[in-house]
């Protein structure tokens, strides 16, 4: 785009609420607006005091202003954005989903306290990236110009990179797990069960095994189909059509003397 304007209204909607409200999460903390105590998740203060914003405040604090906070808005910018104009196009509800599962399960997984952190929004943003590495498993990117490689390899080289940069690597592993829940859920599981028989899954590319068999299998007809169309010509030309004079009848033989078709009235 010509203008970062233009850019900024080309950007699908929710990739495009996420993003800005993240980065004007952060913006107001540096404002001093807010104490990022109030938006934490903290699970003592959300059943004693009810203080129930808390399960979603702290999904849209990426941390301060850094290399960190905005690589993790370009990953939002980029592949969070190619989903939503990907796989998820025209199914704006379905990303929304997808967003709304994988909170839902990270809450759950902070739930036990090793693997709790005040903010998810990291974790958030990495199944993003996991779900964007399980649908463009063949896309090839680069890292920094240096290393390539295909798009299903993206997570564990980030988990890679986060290991050499001495950056926290349980927000990241939670949220691959977040994804690859929810890409089991819908896509593997689905297709497993549309493999083996016992379901349908439409526009599925694995093939049914043709050892599980059917209960029936037959040939359906459309009403007012050609072929339906062709049987009834081939019938009324049939009767149309005069039938062959019968054989003369033979000596010695208990053959009636004539013999000729008979007609119902009113046929």
């Amino acid at each position: 785009m010509s203008t970062p304007l233009e850019y900024y209204h080309s950007l699908p909607p929710v990739s495009k609420v996420y993003g800005v409200s993240c980065l004007m999460t952060t913006a107001a903390y540096y404002l001093q607006l807010y104490d990022p105590k109030n938006i934490a998740l903290i699970y003592s203060l959300v059943i004693k005091k009810f203080q129930i914003w808390r399960l979603i405040t702290n999904f849209f604090f990426l941390g301060p202003f850094s290399f960190r906070f905005a690589f993790r808005l370009i990953i939002i910018a980029k592949y969070g954005v190619s989903l939503e104009r990907g796989p998820f196009d025209k199914r704006t509800a379905d990303y929304v989903w997808m967003l709304i599962f994988g909170a839902l399960s990270l809450l759950v997984m902070a739930a036990i306290p090793y693997c709790w952190t005040p903010f998810m929004g990291s974790s958030l943003v990495f199944m993003i990236v996991y779900i964007w590495s399980r649908e463009f498993p063949n896309a090839r990117i680069n890292i920094y110009g240096v290393v390539s490689l295909k798009g299903f390899y993206l997570p564990w080289a980030m988990l890679a990179l986060n290991l050499i940069f001495g950056d926290l690597l349980m927000p990241d592993i939670l949220g691959m797990v977040a994804g690859h829940l929810y890409y089991f859920l819908t896509v593997l599981h689905p297709l497993a069960v549309a493999y083996w028989g016992e379901g349908t899954q439409f526009n599925s590319p694995v093939q049914r095994d043709p050892s599980a068999g059917t209960a029936f299998r037959g040939r359906s007809y459309r009403l007012n189909s050609s072929q339906t169309n062709t049987r009834e010509r081939t019938q009324t030309r049939r009767r149309s059509s005069p039938s062959p004079p019968p054989p003369p009848p033979q000596q010695g033989s208990n053959q009636p003397a004539f013999s000729g078709r008979s007609y119902r009235l009113d046929s």
